[in-house]
């Protein structure tokens, strides 16, 4: 894949409805179990730590294509 289409499937990706609301949908899910998890039960609320992390790094990531990208553009544009 060119990059210019890892650009153009990370912006739709991050624009799509579906996506963010899947996104926010499981980062509600994790924080509602973590918040409503017993104090003893460390390996849930750990388990849950490490889920809300996963999903900030797959934003992260694609973000970081599209800025990148669009960097790498503008770049590209301005030697030409």
């Amino acid at each position: 894949m060119d990059n210019d289409e890892r650009l153009r499937r990370a912006n739709h990706l991050l624009q799509d409805k579906l996506f963010k609301e899947t996104l926010q949908t499981l980062e509600k899910d994790i924080k509602d179990t973590w918040y409503n998890s017993s104090i003893k039960d460390i390996e849930t609320r750990e388990q849950c730590w490490l889920s809300l992390r996963l999903l900030e790094r797959i934003r992260t990531h694609l973000t970081s294509i599209l800025e990148t990208g669009e960097i790498a553009k503008r770049i590209k544009e301005y030697r030409i």
